[in-house]
């Protein structure tokens, strides 16, 4: 009765808080639900929030278990003061032990049954007290929230995509979206030379989302990791596959128990993907809709491959940390996954097909995808993986819009149909041949405009790594301007942006002190040993009121 109050109290405090933002709720879950699944939706989401606050409830009771007993065993340990104590320390000591006595008297209760416990089956985290503490957190605290994303990356030998993936997905949420999501990044690697440096570098690009609470960056503890010499090799595989399987299932054991208690909903995420506009409401609405429906769920499934897309209650999470960990060694994290819905609702006296239909009723699965997987080259040394989910449909290659007049040229030698000019139009990407030092991309405007801001975009999702790098963006006013803030180059020109070699964004605007500009080029500084792709130009001048980049795609 004492441990579900609190949760009760919840409820009552969700209820009488969110109320008043009914009709708020209502403008953002779209036009295309009515009012009445708009409030099927909110009970199904309050329900759920009470059974996360229920889970909480129960960990903290766990806490205060576990304390209880090691201070027992500390006072059995240490024992009643000796007579040899001097006075004062025998009657501080007496008075602490026995009022901790008198205290545990009411709540102790003698059990004589071993519990099992993570270290049954990871027996090294005993070896050291920080094995499950991270070597780096970088976190505001956020929590609460309705989405959690786990996205882990280690390091590749080839590209590492991990820099684009979080962009996409930064990208395709809305501001209310932002709000109700933790992102947490999971740098699994133990070389703090390589977590110090993707950590600063995630840092730089995000830190807007990270001081707000959105992104956050998590690293394990060398500790947490068995010794890899010693795993049993199983299902035939050979040691590396087998290392590389094992750690795999620990990396996201970890993530999930450091984001159980962060929101109502965990989605396991790769470091290669893609997604489409809005997933974040779409997949929230699809889990409500269920819950509303009264089907009791154990995987909402939003990409056909591999362990991309799974969406699991945050309260279940404690279950398949608990499995993962049990067979870690054993087998791959998406036969696991498989392995236990299969235990969990099939019958040994029942076909594969009964055993089926019970799995397909707690594994749901959302059409159309909305996680794509991009990467080609697989964090498992010389694996080529080129995995596509066909029903993710097809991915833009390129962005439209309308932009202003201007003579176009470029010193680049275009593939094929792929010409800067149709680029411009928007009719499709234009795509270059071995950009090398001098190259350049011009805009000339007759007459000169005055820009507001611009935003150019390289590599597209077919060619992620044709991406123009070193490159800057440049303008030519008719007039020079009274301030000189920004570099400038011999031949007049200021640089008023930079390609980030991360994403292949070049974003800025144009000080209203430069006037009419009469050329914006794009110049490139150094020799590329790939094509490179533009797949979204956008010039917007002062004058014209066009959408946000983005908007009208």
């Amino acid at each position: 009765m004492f441990i579900r109050r609190p949760a009760l109290a919840f409820y009552t405090v969700v209820v009488l808080v969110t109320a008043p933002f009914f009709t708020m709720f209502i403008l953002w879950s779209g036009p295309d639900l009515t009012e009445e699944q708009v409030l099927q939706h909110k009970v199904a989401e309050l329900h759920e929030r009470l059974r996360h606050a229920e889970m909480l409830n129960h960990e903290r009771r766990r806490d205060v278990l576990t304390l209880r007993n090691h201070l027992s065993l500390l006072l059995k340990a240490g024992g009643p003061p000796n007579k040899e104590d001097n006075r004062s320390v025998h009657l501080g000591r007496g008075t602490l032990w026995q009022e901790t006595q008198q205290l545990l008297a009411h709540a102790r209760d003698e059990v004589d049954i071993q519990i099992p416990s993570i270290h049954h089956y990871l027996p090294h985290l005993l070896n050291s007290p920080d094995s499950l503490k991270p070597s780096l957190k970088v976190s505001k605290g956020h929590s609460g929230v309705t989405m959690v994303l786990g996205i882990p990356t280690v390091k590749r030998e080839v590209q590492s995509y991990l820099m684009s993936t979080l962009q996409n997905l930064i990208e395709n949420m809305s501001p209310s979206e932002k709000k109700d999501t933790i992102i947490i990044v999971f740098i699994a690697e133990t070389d703090k030379n390589f977590i110090t440096r993707k950590a600063v570098e995630i840092e730089t690009h995000f830190q807007e989302h990270i001081d707000s609470g959105l992104l956050e960056i998590l690293a394990p503890s060398a500790n947490f990791y068995p010794d890899w010499t010693k795993l049993q090799q199983t299902l035939g595989d050979p040691p590396e596959r087998v290392k590389w399987r094992t750690k795999q299932n620990l990396d996201f054991a970890f993530l999930m128990m450091y984001a159980q208690a962060k929101g109502t909903f965990y989605v396991q995420l790769e470091d290669d993907i893609l997604t489409k506009p809005g997933y974040i409401t779409t997949m929230k609405n699809f889990a409500y809709k269920q819950i509303t429906n009264k089907k009791d769920w154990l995987i909402l499934d939003f990409c056909q491959l591999g362990f991309i897309g799974k969406m699991f209650k945050c309260v279940d999470l404690s279950k398949l940390v608990a499995f993962f960990i049990m067979f870690y060694n054993d087998k791959p994290v998406d036969w696991l996954l498989d392995n236990m819905v299969q235990t969990k609702v099939c019958r040994f006296d029942k076909d594969v097909k009964e055993c089926k239909k019970q799995k397909d009723a707690v594994w749901l699965h959302y059409k159309p995808s909305l996680f794509q997987h991009v990467g080609t080259h697989s964090s498992l040394k010389g694996k080529v993986q080129k995995l596509k989910d066909k029903q993710f449909g097809k991915l833009a290659l390129h962005y439209a819009h309308k932009n202003p007049s201007a003579e176009l040229s470029t010193t680049l030698k275009s593939y094929k149909t792929y010409n800067l000019l149709r680029a411009y139009r928007g009719e499709t990407f234009f795509w270059g041949l071995l950009p090398q030092r001098g190259d350049n991309i011009s805009f000339k405007f007759v007459p000169p405009i005055k820009i507001e801001k611009f935003l150019f975009r390289s590599g597209n999702p077919e060619h992620p790594e044709d991406k123009f790098f070193n490159t800057t963006v440049e303008v030519l006013p008719v007039n020079d301007p009274p301030k000189q803030l920004l570099p400038k180059t011999r031949d007049g020109y200021y640089v008023v942006g930079l390609f980030k070699d991360t994403t292949g964004i070049s974003e800025g605007v144009v000080p209203l002190y430069f006037g009419p500009i009469s050329t914006l080029r794009l110049l490139i500084r150094g020799d590329s040993e790939r094509w490179a792709i533009l797949s979204e130009i956008f010039i917007k001048p002062l004058t014209m009121s066009t959408p946000e980049p983005g908007k009208e795609r």
